[in-house]
């Protein structure tokens, strides 16, 4: 495939932006293969995604953001993301001891459904190293003491690998540990977690135990970036099933487990193929 050049970008709505940003593609000779809009009507702001061919470009690559910032940005008062499709995300999975989640992401890796290398596994456990192994993974363990002490040695050594790595983004798949504000500073809304809930509801220990009790109806999971305050960032995606009267706490665990699987997996290839765009505390997802 053509290598392409994507631009998110978001920006107060007024009149002339998609014909601008349109014609200073075409008029270089770049061939427009995605178009994405929306408008926020509420908030008055407007989101767009757009992609194109670099084959004939005629601004050289290393000049497009500078181009960008000089003739829009300070224009439209945009802010902006620049990527290209042949620079690949720099997957790190973090992980305790529950598989389920890292199982599926890495399957799905395997067979070319995420576009992006995975150089690590992160762990605070050596549960999991037998899986990283079947797929040929390098595999970290920093265990964390139970009262702390440790963890600001042990997230300095994760971002030391981290960065050694050239890491884009970082996935929680039932990572049983709570990221510092430092470290979310880092990888500001790059940083995917699951929740085994449907936000905003159940937090906490044991959900499903929790619905069982409620006797509810459906339950759920949830997918969204970490930020500092706990649970609480931009949601990415979220799915439910359905239940009865007849489901125990172990039958809860095991759809529940399905669909951390399902919606977690959406979420990361979501954002491998750029299009998620975040706003305040949500996120704009592109088709």
């Amino acid at each position: 495939m053509e290598t392409t050049a994507i631009l998110l970008l978001h920006c107060p709505d007024q009149q002339g932006i998609i014909s601008e940003v349109t014609k200073f593609i075409t008029d270089n000779k770049g061939n427009i293969v995605y178009l994405d809009q929306y408008v926020d009507k509420v908030d008055g702001m407007f989101f767009m995604r757009i992609e194109w061919e670099l084959e004939g470009f005629m601004i050289p690559r290393d000049k497009i953001y500078e181009y960008i910032t000089t003739l829009y940005a300070q224009r439209y008062q945009m802010k902006f993301s620049l990527y290209f499709s042949d620079k690949r995300p720099r997957m790190a999975i973090f992980v305790s001891k529950m598989s389920h989640c890292l199982y599926d992401l890495l399957a799905r890796w395997k067979a070319g459904e995420f576009n992006c290398d995975i150089p690590c596994i992160v762990s605070n456990h050596e549960d999991l190293r037998y899986v990283a192994d079947q797929f040929g993974i390098p595999y970290y363990v920093w265990s964390i003491k139970k009262d702390h002490s440790n963890k600001e040695e042990v997230e300095k050594a994760e971002m030391e690998l981290l960065k050694k790595e050239d890491i884009s983004f970082i996935v929680l798949a039932r990572y049983m540990q709570i990221i510092s504000d430092e470290m979310i500073a880092e990888y500001p809304h790059h940083i995917i977690n699951i929740h085994h809930s449907f936000l905003p509801a159940f937090i906490g220990a044991k959900p499903y135990h929790q619905a069982y009790e409620r006797g509810v109806k459906i339950i759920g999971a949830t997918s969204h970036y970490v930020t500092a305050e706990l649970d609480a960032g931009p949601i990415i995606e979220q799915d439910v099933t359905r239940i009865t009267h007849k489901d125990t706490p172990e039958s809860l665990v095991l759809k529940g487990k399905d669909l951390e699987k399902i919606v977690l997996s959406h979420a990361v290839s979501k954002h491998i193929q750029r299009k998620i765009l975040t706003y305040k505390n949500k996120t704009i997802i592109f088709s």
